[in-house]
């Protein structure tokens, strides 16, 4: 049975495991021509929420290099290797930074997509894939035929889209996306190495040898306090995760419970798990809690294993849909309003002005020493009202006898359907 578990069955001499995993951790030259080319490739998938260029720039990314070799450093006790391998880690991660920053800078395009929004909340199932997918790729570096781990190791750790998030958060000042992004790749890159440092113990590579005994047990404690000073925040971290996972999850069984299965509608759900007490704020549709009904959940929170926790429910939408509702409704009557006093305008001016070309050219068959006429309808004061009077001007080659200046203004009063017309000349 022990030979199907048997890991030193196919294993590369630890030689040239050991030179090959030198040979990985520098980043000068090609490999951080390749790595700036790699964070750019990653930076468009995030851009343009794309998941295979995501996984393309995954693939052709160079930094497990410099964290594989920490790892080995940490199991060898070669503090040597362990420092140029931190060295090379941080070269890799500032560079990785600025050229992911600087492209976001650049992109017109500054809206968060889902594949960048994933990076920005680490939970427990980010550390059990960083440690498992770690233990896999170390274990394949150790074979003589290394397989298909390798590049499957390389999209299950995902080191380049955290860093180019967190790029995306120095680029638009987003620090909460900073710093999340930022803790997911620490994650990453910390139980890659613990996982390294694992199976470099448990397939017993041999120490660095010193000439002086006494500063290779010197080397040998600290690198034992490294490694503890490693795994203490990381068990620290791993454990933090967990409460928060486990947290949010009682909330949602709590609210799918007391609010969803009673036929309420949530809109809104925003769980705070570092504030002091933890706090859920909550929306709804048309529910409108009064602040009895909150103290009888906030009591409920206790019954599903929550404590020290607080809720806060907003005011309901339907409100605020009502309230649209009334205010587009009045906007509506005012703009009704005021399309009627445009049309009595349109009206008035209609009814106010008369076609006086069109009044020249027939009243010239009837009257033909007629030189020019205008008619218009005038309000003229009269006490405390206004008085509507039509008024004819004309000019005329021979001055109009009465009985023709009579004859014009009948024709004009039955011509335009008005009374009492008068007359200036």
């Amino acid at each position: 049975m022990n030979k199907f578990f048997d890991l030193h069955k196919g294993e590369e001499s630890k030689e040239t495991v050991l030179e090959n995993v030198k040979n990985n951790i520098s980043f000068s030259g090609s490999n951080l021509w390749i790595l700036m080319a790699a964070v750019f490739i990653a930076s468009i998938g995030l851009n343009v929420n794309s998941t295979a260029v995501i996984i393309g720039a995954m693939l052709i990314s160079p930094l497990m290099g410099p964290i594989v070799g920490a790892g080995f450093a940490l199991g060898i006790f070669d503090f040597q290797l362990l420092r140029k391998s931190l060295k090379n880690l941080l070269i890799a991660t500032v560079a990785s930074l600025l050229v992911s920053c600087i492209y976001f800078l650049l992109s017109p395009f500054k809206e968060a997509q889902s594949e960048l929004l994933a990076r920005t909340s680490p939970n427990i199932y980010d550390v059990l894939i960083a440690f498992f997918g770690g233990l896999v790729g170390v274990i394949a570096i150790t074979r003589v035929e290394k397989g298909n781990p390798i590049p499957g190791v390389a999209i299950a750790t995902a080191l380049m889209p955290p860093l180019c998030t967190a790029g995306y958060g120095l680029a638009t000042g987003n620090f909460n996306f900073f710093f999340g992004a930022l803790f997911l790749y620490t994650i990453n890159c910390v139980f890659i190495g613990i996982a390294t440092f694992l199976i470099v113990k448990f397939l017993k590579y041999p120490p660095v040898n010193f000439i002086d005994k006494k500063r290779e047990k010197r080397v040998q404690n600290i690198v034992t306090i490294v490694s503890t000073l490693v795994l203490i925040p990381s068990i620290y971290f791993a454990y933090s995760l967990y409460q928060e996972q486990k947290f949010r999850l009682e909330v949602n069984d709590f609210l799918e419970k007391e609010i969803t299965e009673k036929g309420n509608t949530l809109i809104y759900k925003k769980v705070n798990f570092l504030s002091n007490p933890k706090k859920i704020e909550l929306a709804l549709l048309s529910k409108n809690y009064s602040q009895d009904e909150i103290e009888k959940l906030n009591q409920r929170l206790k019954d599903f294993g929550i404590e020290n926790t607080n809720i806060e429910i907003r005011k309901s939408a339907s409100d605020d849909i009502r309230l649209l509702k009334n205010d587009i409704l009045n906007e509506v009557s005012k703009s009704d309003e005021k399309d009627k006093r445009i049309l009595e305008l349109e009206q008035e001016i209609v009814k106010n002005n008369f076609n006086n070309k069109q009044l020249l050219r027939e009243s010239k068959i009837l009257f033909p020493k007629i030189n020019s006429l205008a008619v218009s309808n005038n309000n003229f004061a009269q006490g405390d009202s206004l008085v509507n009077k039509t008024i004819l001007i004309y000019t005329a080659e021979v001055q109009f006898s009465n009985e023709e200046e009579l004859k014009l203004k009948n024709w004009i009063e039955q011509r335009l359907n008005v009374n009492n017309v008068q007359i200036f000349k």
